[in-house]
């Protein structure tokens, strides 16, 4: 008997023989490209329907037929490939009826639309990402986000968003609207003992500060802030402390690691810190404009639109929801 009639592979193996993820081999199997057949929950492919494939996929020769399959529980139907993924569905792929959804960034006002989308019941379960707006954006290019949340200040045009979006973003379809604004600005001791007021104090030699990581949209707004000032960050003490979100960030500040940080102005309002506030931003969401996602687009607008979302924010405080759902940019 021939050993590759007999020889399988998990998805894992797969992806590692193939040198591509296991979402790109779960893709292949959806779109009838590899054919695979179910062991319990666990989905295996056949040596020689992986030669099948290749040889199908050679350049400058013509198409090999597919191979018959002798297997039990061939995965013949889209039904049965879905229920295969229970095994573990990766992000983005559909089990049974419902599709997982990725939402990016860091304000908690994003568990809350998590949680609208899960009420509204339209076959999609939320999944949470806390990275921040570049990463996330940057996430969403390479398909690993699908809903993105940015507070991204451009210094150039004095815009929030937009600049970065098409920049990152060129070449692709999307649509931005708004989700909150939220005042901006530095954490500070309490009673602010060394009187820091604005950018420019930071490069008083008596100032240490602790600091956001790359690709947040907080440091970004520093970055900018002291880029038109013209202070080199390095000049800073504590320039290159990070934390890694906003409470930390504060907590630093309130314990005396720091004399000042950058943040917003609820994550004050947990810790024992003050606040002086110097922006106003403005916090959007993005997300892909693709047929197969217009129904989850329609069901955000609606969701945002809506009294019912707008009230939970409120009674979460220090939001400026004036805006909320409107369409700030969409290309055609």
């Amino acid at each position: 008997m021939n050993n590759q009639s007999t020889t399988s592979f998990t998805t894992e193996e797969l992806a590692e023989q193939l040198k591509v993820s296991k979402l790109t081999i779960y893709d292949l199997i959806k779109k009838g490209e590899l054919r695979a057949y179910r062991v319990g929950r666990q989905m295996r492919v056949d040596a020689i329907d992986l030669e099948a494939y290749k040889e199908s996929t050679k350049s400058g020769g013509v198409s090999a037929s597919p191979i018959p399959h002798t297997k039990e529980q061939p995965m013949d139907s889209t039904n049965e490939v879905n229920e295969a993924f229970t095994e573990e569905p990766p992000p983005h792929f559909p089990t049974f009826a419902t599709r997982q959804v990725i939402i990016s960034g860091q304000d908690m006002s994003l568990d809350l639309l998590a949680s609208a989308i899960e009420k509204e019941n339209i076959g999609y379960r939320p999944l949470r990402s806390y990275q921040g707006s570049l990463n996330s954006l940057i996430a969403m290019y390479n398909s690993k986000a699908d809903i993105v949340s940015t507070h991204l200040f451009d210094g150039d045009t004095g815009e929030y968003n937009i600049p970065y979006i098409k920049r990152i973003l060129n070449g692709h379809s999307f649509i931005v609207m708004n989700l909150l604004a939220r005042k901006a600005g530095l954490y500070v001791q309490k009673d602010n003992p060394k009187n820091i007021r604005h950018w420019s104090d930071l490069q008083r030699p008596s100032i240490k500060m602790i600091n956001r990581e790359i690709g947040s949209g907080a440091r970004v707004l520093l970055d900018e802030q002291l880029r038109m000032a013209g202070i080199k960050g390095n000049r800073i003490e504590g320039y290159e402390q990070i934390e890694m979100n906003h409470i930390a960030v504060a907590s630093k500040v309130s314990n005396g690691l720091a004399d000042v940080g950058i943040g917003i102005e609820k994550a004050a309002a947990l810790v024992d810190v003050d606040f002086i506030p110097l922006i106003q931003e403005q916090y959007d969401l993005v997300m892909f404009k693709r047929p197969d996602n217009k129904h989850l687009r329609d069901s955000i607008l609606r969701t945002l639109q809506g009294e019912d979302f707008k009230n939970e924010m409120r009674a979460m405080s220090g939001y400026d929801l004036s805006m909320t759902g409107t369409i700030l940019y969409e290309t055609p």
